[in-house]
């Protein structure tokens, strides 16, 4: 059985450290030898009665380690 590829989520509080962990993904994979198959991040609120009460940034990473079919 071979992995061919994952989907992370993680929380930042920030939209900097957002992008930082971003950035931090791809050296990974150059480092570990996996491609980035998408990575970006969303704004999420939670709000009450109208009013934002918190808030988050939500990175999402998808690795590909292998091809389904080698060449």
């Amino acid at each position: 059985m071979i992995k061919l590829k994952t989907t992370e989520e993680y929380r930042t509080n920030t939209e900097d450290e957002a992008k930082e962990a971003m950035e931090y993904f791809r050296k990974e994979a150059h480092e570990k030898g996996y491609e980035i198959g998408a990575c970006g991040y969303t704004y999420k609120t939670k709000k009450a009665k109208g009013e934002i009460i918190d808030e988050a940034y939500v990175v999402k990473v998808i690795k590909i380690f292998s091809p389904v079919f080698e060449i």
